[in-house]
């Protein structure tokens, strides 16, 4: 199982170890982490899972790998700026969303127009069809539950 975690650039260490956990999680599960693979929540995603093992993928909008945060072991480059969006969550079975901003909002409506499940934490989840989450355990065993069926 693939599993997207989308959120801000940059965070707060108290979302950023949010992120973090949901990414040790995520690799605990054994499911591959996609993230748009630069800082901020991403960063923290993709620290989690691979300090637990797991594979990490980051969908890149610009021309360098180089861009990447330390923890992506998989650097997609695609040179299409926030259009990228759309891959970070195609490339998923699921997607878990952790604060944000517009960018975020942006990733939760294509992955509700795509019909991939979405849980939130903290974030936009006002919005029909974000499924609210707690926790990182609680946001990694919905989408598991939703994707296993």
């Amino acid at each position: 199982m693939i599993i997207s975690v989308i959120g801000a650039g940059s965070c707060g260490k108290e979302i950023y170890e949010l992120a973090r956990e949901t990414g040790r999680l995520i690799a605990a599960g054994g499911c591959t982490l996609v993230t748009g693979g630069l800082g901020g929540v991403m960063e923290a995603a993709s620290r989690g899972a691979k300090e637990a093992g797991g594979i990490t993928v980051g969908i890149l909008p610009g021309f360098s790998k180089g861009d990447a945060n330390e923890y992506v072991q998989i650097p997609v480059v695609t040179g299409m700026s926030h259009a990228r969006n759309v891959i970070v969550v195609r490339s998923a079975d699921a997607v878990i969303a952790i604060a944000g901003e517009y960018g975020t909002l942006s990733e939760i409506a294509i992955a509700l127009k795509l019909g991939r499940p979405v849980v939130g934490i903290r974030t936009w989840d006002n919005i029909e069809g974000v499924i609210r989450a707690d926790s990182p355990a609680e946001a990694v065993r919905k989408v598991m539950e939703l994707v296993s069926g």
